[in-house]
């Protein structure tokens, strides 16, 4: 039988990949691979674009459409069988990239072509390919020695392993915790809104369970870290998630050996060292400092001063907004201290007081089909684009949908929609590459995109209402997946989100969130599920005077996780290795308006940083937040719809993709450098704070 990830696809076959199918399929394309590339190198007479880049990005996106859909199956649908084969795989990917990546023959190829008569006659994307493949095998270690190189590949080699069993921890703890609530205690629910109340009562259904079964799930511990009058029952979820891949991880439905295979701890201090020892063999001092070699930052230097500058003007809001919080608590229920697992519930009865609005009081008013309906309609006044559901398309789960994508009625992309939280599925929201833009021989290839969140799902026959902060997440994701696949460029590598530098990736994601609170927009995006009433006027103009309710308190905690990331990375000394937990610890007595209690192992959980890639470079949410915070204040200048303005934002920044430095791009989109003031308006937080 042929094997579906070895077949040529406009999309992947889902319904036909088997996880038995995944590593002969990696085996044989990675063996293709190495003999394309021997081959190539042999023939290889005269240096150009087409007889040396043009072949290798085209061997590169046939393993790209093999690996693509497996690694999205393992996000998504998790199972041991996928996973072993997952972990074998990218084991495999990643000796391999490197032993591409330190070839000397084609760094020298590539440095040839640098330094050819042909270069400067290349498109703008093609020199940047170039340029950053040059960048990128100095990161990889081509100049090495031998010996060094050969360390180099198993440091890459290890830390795939660790950042994989990281990220599989994270997940099996999460999932091998739940509470059985019977119905005759259902008391200790109360407070929970109904739709909480119906899906707890399904996911009983699920385990074949009477009464009520809430989980870590984030749906589920939101709800009741919000809503659950029970503070016992918050203090012990608290624990239960805060403490997840840990040793003292409270995992009541796993066994003590169990817990102890999760602990984080120890892959933590292993990943610290071995990014460490890589970045010591190209000769940074640390880190962070490799990490910044391909970003839009210019040294850890100016990252720290960035991140502080922020801190100077948002740690005494947060502290006002904690003592009101504190106070509140104090009067409503004579807590002399306010924990970790009160703030929640208490940031939103305190909302609901000062602003006579809820987030459940929202949520009937924006159920999922409404708000994607209206994010269509967005992206369509802005960019002139028009997205139609494609039913006949093969996906991974029922609840996914797929969705083309045209302009003047042409078709320009594609992506699968995969809004609710599951079993086997990995927590978050994610956009991810299914396939790039590029020219090919047989024509061009048009990008396809996946846009994965974890929202409640629908119970019985009621819709998934969003609450706005989901609606918030889910533009968020559009934004990138538009980045993606709005690109005119037809190299491969600095396509859509390729070769965007990491600090600079948010911004079209975080600029688009900004539609969610405009008043001409939000009756584009409600309805509400039984009556089809867009948000009343009164809830709207409350919805805006809480936008930056606890703004300062929102600001100190990305903050807290940006400094503890970099300094982590930044600090690391082998001979004086520090507990992670006191670098945490020391940026949260800087910063930190909420201390957790001991048992938190918030950095047990933080695969960002330890299993994604945001090493040394959380920091880019900030930095990336104050270049769309600033673009999008050209639009308040001219309106929010004004097609002049949402065409340059198009073609300056979307269309462009990676093949620019965003600087560059910004630069012409904004007619100077971006500025912090417009972010620390929108947050509610002024410059003399």
């Amino acid at each position: 039988m042929t094997n579906p990830l070895l077949v040529s696809h406009r999309l992947p076959p889902f319904a036909q990949i088997q996880a038995e199918h995944v590593e002969p399929a990696v085996d044989a394309l990675i063996e293709e691979g190495r003999t394309h590339l021997s081959k190539l190198l042999a023939e290889l007479k005269h240096v150009s674009w087409e007889s040396l880049v043009e072949p290798l990005e085209s061997q590169a996106d046939k393993l790209n459409q093999a690996w693509s859909p497996v690694s999205h199956l393992n996000s998504v649908v998790n199972s041991d069988e996928l996973r072993e084969a997952y972990n074998n795989s990218i084991v495999k990917l990643t000796a391999f990239s490197t032993e591409m990546s330190q070839n000397s023959a084609l760094y020298k190829a590539y440095e040839a072509l640098a330094n050819s008569d042909e270069y400067p006659s290349l498109s703008i994307a093609q020199q940047k390919t170039i340029d950053n493949a040059l960048r990128d095998f100095r990161l990889a270690g081509v100049a090495l020695s031998d010996e060094k190189k050969q360390r180099y590949g198993e440091i890459a080699k290890r830390l795939s392993e660790l950042q994989t069993q990281f990220s599989n921890n994270v997940l099996d703890a999460t999932q091998a915790w739940h509470k059985h609530i019977e119905s005759k205690n259902v008391a200790a629910l109360v407070g929970l809104p109904e739709g909480a109340l119906a899906q707890a009562a399904e996911a009983a259904k699920l385990k074949s369970l009477e009464g009520y079964v809430i989980t870590l799930d984030i749906p589920s511990y939101l709800a009741v870290m919000t809503y659950a009058d029970d503070r016992a029952l918050r203090q012990e979820m608290y624990r239960a998630y805060s403490s997840r891949a840990s040793k003292g991880g409270q995992l009541a439905a796993a066994s003590d050996q169990d817990v102890a295979g999760w602990d984080n701890s120890p892959l933590i201090e292993e990943i610290l060292a071995l990014r460490h020892e890589k970045s010591l063999l190209l000769d940074f001092n640390n880190y962070a400092e490799f990490s910044l070699a391909s970003k839009m930052a210019e040294d850890a230097d100016q990252v720290e001063g960035f991140l502080t500058q922020l801190a100077e003007s948002s740690v005494s809001v947060a502290h006002k907004d904690m003592a009101e919080l504190a106070e509140y608590a104090k009067q409503k229920q004579n807590l002399d201290a306010i924990e970790a697992w009160d703030i929640a519930y208490f940031s939103e009865k305190l909302r609901e007081e000062k602003y006579s609005v809820s987030q459940e009081e929202l949520k009937p008013y924006f159920p999922s089909g409404r708000v994607v309906e209206g994010l269509f309609k967005v992206v369509n006044e802005l960019y002139d684009i028009d997205v139609e559901e494609d039913k006949s398309v093969e996906k991974w789960h029922d609840d996914v949908q797929f969705f083309n994508i045209s302009r003047q009625g042409k078709l320009i992309a594609s992506f699968y929609l995969d809004l609710f939280a599951r079993n086997k599925k990995r927590g978050g929201a994610w956009m991810d590459d299914c396939r790039a833009r590029r020219a090919t021989d047989h024509g061009l290839q048009l990008p396809v995109a996946y846009l994965t969140c974890n929202f409640t799902p629908p119970v019985g026959d009621t819709p998934a209402l969003l609450t706005h902060d989901e609606v918030v997440t889910l533009f968020h994701e559009f934004g990138h997946g538009l980045h993606h696949m709005l690109s005119k460029i037809e190299v491969a590598s600095v396509s859509g989100i390729n070769g965007v530098p990491w600090d600079a990736v948010e911004l079209p994601s975080q600029f688009l969130e900004n539609w969610c609170w405009e008043k001409s927009v939000v009756p584009l995006i409600s309805g509400h599920y039984e009556t089809g009433e867009v948000l009343p006027s009164s809830l709207l103009n409350k919805l805006l005077e809480a936008k930056n309710f606890q703004s300062g308190m929102a600001m100190v905690r990305q903050l807290e996780f940006a400094l503890f990331d970099f300094r982590l990375h930044r600090q690391y000394n082998p001979n004086d290795v520090v507990d992670p937990q006191e670098v945490l610890d020391k940026v949260r007595n800087e910063v930190a308006v909420v201390k957790p209690p001991a048992f938190n192992k918030f950095q047990n959980g933080f695969g960002h940083i330890f299993a994604g890639g945001y090493a040394a470079g959380y920091y880019s949410y900030k930095w990336a937040e104050v270049l769309s915070a600033d673009a999008f204040s050209l639009f308040e200048e001219e309106g929010v719809f004004n097609k002049a303005t949402g065409e340059k934002f198009l073609t300056e920044i979307l269309e462009r993709g990676g093949s620019e430095e965003p600087m560059t791009l910004f630069k012409r989109f904004r007619g100077r450098e971006p500025e912090i003031g417009p972010l620390l308006r929108h947050s509610g937080i002024s410059t003399a704070a």
